[in-house]
């Protein structure tokens, strides 16, 4: 979806009301206020686990712009392991056909972008971000919950148990 495309204004973010993440982008691609921006996508596209139509057309445009910073962080990954969590909730909507290919697309990308990070990744919340999406983008959904959802201490108790 093109960045003039009218309808950005009227898609929905998490809260189920009209959210337009193009300003947040904006801020992204000049690397300008990018703690801010990135409140406002996450506060206005992912709540509690809801996500709209935004929430999926953001996705190849944060991919586009992570690809072109080349510097590695985890909120790109993170943002996008998310909304794959979310897409398995009866509650959100599925992704429409006139998304699909961008969104998919974005996804091969992120992949290559993972491992890419994942061979000079110091930091562990990147790291671990990272092989949620390489986990997502090969196919293995659980996994790349368990790597996105679980908290560290809640994987430290699963392992105790076994």
């Amino acid at each position: 979806m093109e960045l003039d495309d009218e309808r950005w204004s009227e898609l929905e973010g998490g809260y189920r009301v009209p959210f337009d993440p193009r300003p947040a982008m904006d801020r992204l691609r000049a690397r300008e206020d990018i703690d801010r921006a990135w409140d406002e996508l996450w506060e206005g596209l992912y709540h509690q686990g809801d996500i709209g139509l935004a929430s999926y057309a953001v996705v190849p445009h944060l991919v586009q712009i992570y690809e072109g910073h080349g510097e590695p962080s985890w909120r790109t990954f993170g943002f996008a392991c998310a909304v794959e969590v979310a897409r398995d909730s009866d509650r959100n909507p599925d992704l429409p056909d006139w998304l699909r290919r961008p969104y998919d697309a974005a996804w091969e990308t992120l992949g290559t972008l993972a491992l890419r990070d994942l061979a000079r990744s110091t930091d562990p919340l990147l790291t671990r971000t990272a092989l949620g999406v390489l986990a997502f983008s090969r196919g293995l959904r659980e996994v790349g919950c368990v790597l996105a959802e679980f908290t560290d201490d809640e994987l430290d108790e699963l392992r105790s148990r076994s």
